[in-house]
């Protein structure tokens, strides 16, 4: 898993779609908004929710956020809330802050007072600023259904030389190979031949054991 620990500021159509997210997928999320109706309907899903003026710089301090590793700063529109949340965050030791821009002078901004990214999305984006936060080493993905997905990825260094009837991928973690990617998509993959370094994989797997393509490297 890239980051393992999340704030999210700012719980807005964009917020709530990256915060959604990395909860589906097992990430550690403190969520952070002034609408006190909106918290309530994290607080039994998100790690912490926690109300507070985002515009406040005492009220962010005080929040605790220097042992989370990555901060999506979400709101839009709202520039001095944004730079607020992004210069304190940078300031108390979050690793990377990602801040969601209105337009390309804020986003110009935002990078001068810390952001080490900055976004211009809406809620699709979002849910890709998730995915790519979460799983690194994913090449391509793509949602099947509610709860299966299909993830191109490079073999694990530890997979490498070793056959999938080794590794028993499906039974350990539920990983499906469905084709491998040299040049073009082979639908056959022996499961006796040794897997390459640079031929990526084709895999199904249901969402839950996404991070375990991050979390388990040595099989």
């Amino acid at each position: 898993m890239k980051y393992k620990s999340f704030v999210v500021f700012g719980l807005g159509k964009f917020g709530q779609a990256v915060a959604d997210k990395l909860l589906e997928i097992g990430a550690e999320v403190m969520v952070v908004d002034n609408d006190p109706v909106v918290i309530e309907s994290y607080s039994r899903k998100a790690t912490k929710a926690i109300i507070a003026e985002l515009t406040d710089t005492e009220a962010i301090k005080a929040l605790g956020i220097g042992n989370i590793e990555c901060a999506v700063v979400s709101m839009g529109m709202n520039l001095e809330a944004s730079l607020m949340c992004t210069m304190v965050a940078k300031e108390n030791g979050v690793k990377w802050v990602v801040a969601k821009a209105g337009n390309e002078r804020m986003g110009s901004v935002l990078e001068k007072v810390g952001a080490d990214e900055v976004i211009y999305p809406e809620s699709e984006s979002g849910i890709r600023t998730a995915r790519n936060l979460i799983a690194s080493n994913f090449l391509e993905y793509f949602e099947v259904s509610a709860d299966v997905c299909l993830v191109e990825m490079k073999p694990k260094e530890k997979w490498v030389g070793k056959t999938l009837k080794e590794l028993n991928l499906r039974k350990k973690y539920g990983i499906n190979v469905v084709a491998v990617k040299d040049g073009v998509v082979n639908e056959y993959v022996d499961p006796d031949v040794p897997l390459e370094k640079d031929i990526p994989l084709i895999m199904l797997i249901h969402k839950k054991n996404l991070s375990k393509l991050d979390k388990h490297i040595i099989l």
